[in-house]
Parts: C-alpha cells; structure tokens; sequence
C-alpha cells in the first residue's frame, strides 16, 4: 500500500483524502497509526446524520442540503453507509447516482461505505473515515445511512444532529415509533410533501412528541415538511441544523455529546481489542471443540462461556498481565 501524505490529507486533497478512508477502511497495516496522527487535527467538523426508512428520501435531502451549504461558503464530505452487500437496489442507488453531480466540486467529498454487519447500521470504519474528513477541515460531516428500523439508532451517537426522515404514507410515523427513532431525532423531516396525507404525518408526529419527557430546557424537535426532489423546505432544514447547533453550543450540550461519543467510541474500540485477543489466544479453538459438548447437553453455554473466558485469564498470567 503507497504511503498516505498527511499533508495532503489536511491540504483536502481528494485523492489523498480516499486513498487514506480505503487504507483504514480495508484494515491494511498502519490504520491505526494514521488516525492517531490525525487525530490532533479533528474536533472542528459538525457532525449531521441523516436517517429513517427506504425510500424516504434521504438522499434527495442530502444532496440539496450539499447544495445550500457550499452557497453558504461552506465545505460537506458524505459517509454513506450502506449494508454490506454491494447491491442496494432501486431508487436508493438512483439516488445516489444522482449526488455523483456535485462530487466533483471544490469543497465536496462523497464515500460510500458498508456497514460490514455492524449492528448499529453505522460501521466502526466510517467513524474513523470521519476523523479523517475531519482533519481534511471539512466543516459538514453527514452521515447518511440507509434506514432498516432499530438497528439505525446507532446514528445518534455519531452524530451532533440528528434528523429522521419519513414519508407520508406506508404507516411510517407508526414504525418510527416503534422502531425507538422518535427518541433519537433532534428535527423530524417529513418528506415527499405534495402527497395525500403529509399535513396529517406532520400532525401525528406532534402528537407523539407530546408523550417525551420535557421540561422548560428541553431542546423541542421541530417537523419539516419538504419535497426535496424539487428542493422546496431543504432552506427550513438546513437551518434548522444550524439552529440546534446554536442550541447545543450555547448550552455547553455539544461538548457533552462529543465526550458521550468519544466514551462509546473507545469502549467500542477496548471492547473490539479485548475479543480479539480472547478468541486469538485459545478461545476460539476452546468454542469449535466443546460446542458439540454444548449441542449434546453435556455443559451449558454459561459454563462453557465461563470457561472460555478462565482460558483467557490463564492466557493474561501467562504473559504476565
């Protein structure tokens, strides 16, 4: 693998920029190392994830919100983040084909990347690809995924705002509910706007918010209704973007977020080295010879887990840890 400039990294040069995201993207040696020497250089980019149901159209959305902000003077990278087959059919990619058109301006950076079976839907890799965007001196991060329910929540803790996108029909205030999104939207996006049954979609949202827990400081989510195919209300959401930033700025809860964030991020990271090790140093052959034990009734799961686990402590004295 070429040596990735650093200098070019934070020169925003593009091909630097995707050739060090495909460098940690694809775990090659030397990852880790480049995003501890970027690291000093991020903490400026304000993070935007853009999430909800297929078909929402998210983005439509993201790429009119490029657009609003590169005529504010402002530079956009994009993150995203598909499942982990290459194929994701339909309109989606049509979508995405169509953000190609502003790929190539000055200031704009576009990657895609799968979630590689992360749970959260938001792949490890694209945190870290963020950093590096980040130390690019980008100053709108957004992440925008492809919306499977429940699983789509991990957003939340990557980004600084959030915002759900739904359309009228196809019950989606109902599964958003459901699928826990209405406690993570800073902002609610109804788009599609011209179809029977927004007002009402906007309406039942209202409604459901009234059942948060709030008080007189609580940061209230707003409802937008847009059509972003013809970019009518794509100006009320990108200001509402930066009027919850405000928010969060004024009242010190953005440096909250970003210390939550960095914690749920090295806990993932210590957790990931911790399992690693485990199954490298003996536990991974301890589960494929004894898992039959367990399919036989001849030892619990539990007891079999505990073992494997003793294994590993045995392995830590070993080495004198």
């Amino acid at each position: 693998m070429a040596t990735i400039d650093i200098k070019k990294i934070l020169n925003k040069d593009k091909r630097s920029v995707a050739r060090a995201i495909t460098h940690i993207e694809s775990g090659y040696d030397g990852a880790v190392e480049l995003l501890e020497e970027l690291h000093k250089f991020t903490g400026k980019a304000y993070k935007v994830g853009v999430t909800g149901p297929p078909g929402a159209g998210k983005s439509t959305l993201t790429l009119q919100l490029i657009k609003w902000f590169k005529k504010e003077g402002k530079s956009v990278a994009v993150i995203c983040v598909d499942p982990t087959s290459p194929f994701t059919g339909g309109a989606l990619l049509g979508d995405r084909v169509r953000m190609t058109e502003v790929s190539n301006l000055d200031g704009v950076f576009i990657r895609s990347m799968a979630t590689r079976g992360s749970l959260g839907g938001l792949s490890g890799k694209a945190v870290d690809a963020s950093d590096i965007l980040d130390a690019a001196g980008y100053d709108i991060i957004i992440y925008e995924t492809v919306g499977v329910g429940q699983s789509e929540l991990d957003i939340a803790k990557a980004a600084d705002t959030t915002i759900v996108v739904l359309v009228p029909e196809s019950g989606d205030t109902v599964q958003a509910m459901k699928a826990g999104l209405m406690e993570i939207a800073d902002f609610f996006v109804v788009n599609k706007g011209d179809r029977p049954g927004a007002e009402q979609a906007v309406a039942a949202i209202k409604t459901m918010l009234q059942f948060r827990e709030h008080d007189e400081h609580t940061w209230w989510p707003a409802v937008i209704k847009t059509s972003a195919h013809e970019n009518k209300g794509v100006d009320e959401v990108a200001r509402e973007i930066l009027r919850h930033k405000e928010h969060l700025e004024t009242t010190g809860k953005l440096a909250v977020r970003r210390k939550e964030r960095e914690k749920n991020r090295l806990e993932g990271i210590v957790e990931g080295a911790i399992l690693s090790e485990l199954w490298a140093s003996g536990g991974a052959e301890l589960l494929h010879g004894s898992i039959s034990e367990v399919m036989g009734k001849q030892i619990s799961p539990f007891r079999l887990a505990e073992k494997i686990v003793n294994s590993y402590r045995e392995f830590l004295k070993e080495k004198n840890f």
